[in-house]
């Protein structure tokens, strides 16, 4: 097969008309900002994840933040799981607390509950959960032993049925490479109402928003209401009306584009089962992840990289950065070991017919020129 032209990217967002037009109706209204759009998105994006309140912030990792800063978590211990973007490994450093990285399964790299259970503290009194490429993270099995505040991580999982759900609050991700992108953005949901009347104020400075100035009235009348009063402490990280124009777009196409992901990974699946470990079931495919051993892994990169396919791993395990690597002294026999074996592949709404059979040709074709047989690593 010829090398093409272009690299395939492994991740990418897809828009296109339908964008451009939604963008251009929030230019041409006059909101830049916090306006209509993102209160139309809070309230779509609530009833398709089932939560009673949604808060859209600029990122997951504000609102990370902005929970574990409005429930006055401060001071005590926060666990999360070693394999996972460094967000939530810093958040809890935000926070003047400890961040207690714990190990992961084997079968889908989520949070291990047993590991959870041996290393809880006193002070432990919160836990971020990520449902790793959109696979649920055991959240049940978690709840039968620590009853403390559970944030779930949703940033893959958008959307995975019950995602969001089973802890106290959860975080979802629209950066530009997840499956509903708008660029950078993310949303806050809670069944909590406190919790909800808390953040609002906390996105804006601790003031409620323009918009809802202006659509509320003053005084009983129509028109801007200039008069305020700030008595919490707020953080400027509330989503534009700009990035909720492509974001609700985007939710529109969700269900089309998840179907397709499905199917790009039920290929895969299928055309490199026994050459690679394939990945379980994702209802969202965030990432398609192939497991190899780890004497073939770089090297499979670097073939892969040369064929112009563009590849990556997610993720090295938090407890190897330095900025947290002295704080959790102990052993990860899981992750240390999977981390050296993973590969993520091209998956996204772009992604052909064509460019499957293009990546899986040549994963096929390094083993092949391999001295040893491509099923040498599990033996390993």
């Amino acid at each position: 097969m010829e090398i093409r032209d272009t690299t395939l990217s492994v991740l990418r967002p897809v828009g296109g008309d339908e964008e451009l037009k939604s963008l251009r109706e929030s230019i041409e209204s006059g909101w830049w900002s916090k306006g209509p759009k993102v209160s139309a998105l809070e309230k779509q994006f609530a009833e398709m994840v089932g939560a009673k309140y949604a808060v859209a912030v600029p990122s997951a990792t504000h609102g990370q933040d902005l929970v574990i800063k409005a429930m006055n978590i401060k001071d005590c211990d926060i666990i999360n799981p070693t394999i996972s973007f460094i967000t939530t490994a810093v958040v809890p450093l935000w926070n003047n607390c400890t961040t207690n990285i714990v190990d992961v399964r084997r079968e889908d790299l989520n949070i291990c509950p047993d590991d959870v259970k041996k290393n809880l503290k006193a002070n432990t009194n919160a836990l971020i959960a990520v449902n790793y490429s959109g696979v649920l993270a055991p959240i049940e099995e978690i709840r039968k032993f620590y009853d403390g505040f559970i944030l779930e991580d949703c940033a893959h999982s958008c959307y995975t049925k019950g995602a969001g759900s089973r802890g106290d609050a959860a975080v979802w991700s629209f950066q530009a490479v997840k499956t509903m992108p708008c660029g950078d953005g993310g949303m806050i949901t809670t069944n909590n109402k406190e919790l909800y009347e808390k953040l609002i104020p906390m996105t804006w400075m601790g003031v409620t928003s323009t918009y809802s100035r202006v659509k509320n009235s003053y005084n009983g009348k129509p028109g801007y209401s200039w008069d305020y009063d700030i008595d919490i402490l707020g953080y400027k990280c509330y989503m534009n009306d700009l990035s909720a124009s492509i974001a609700l777009e985007q939710m529109k196409k969700l269900p089309k584009n998840l179907e397709w992901r499905r199917h790009i990974q039920k290929r895969y699946n299928e055309e490199l089962s026994g050459v690679v470990e394939t990945p379980p079931f994702s209802e969202t495919v965030q990432h398609y992840v192939i497991r190899v051993s780890d004497e073939h892994r770089d090297n499979l990169i670097d073939y892969l990289s040369d064929k112009k396919i563009h590849t990556s791993v997610h993720y090295k395990p938090l407890h190897k950065h330095k900025v947290v690597s002295g704080m959790n002294q102990r052993d990860y026999p899981i992750a240390n070991h999977e981390w050296k074996r993973i590969i993520s592949i091209p998956c996204h709404a772009g992604v052909t017919d064509d460019d499957i059979d293009y990546v899986v040709y040549w994963i096929k074709q390094y083993f092949a020129e391999q001295k040893k047989p491509w099923w040498s690593w599990i033996l390993k």
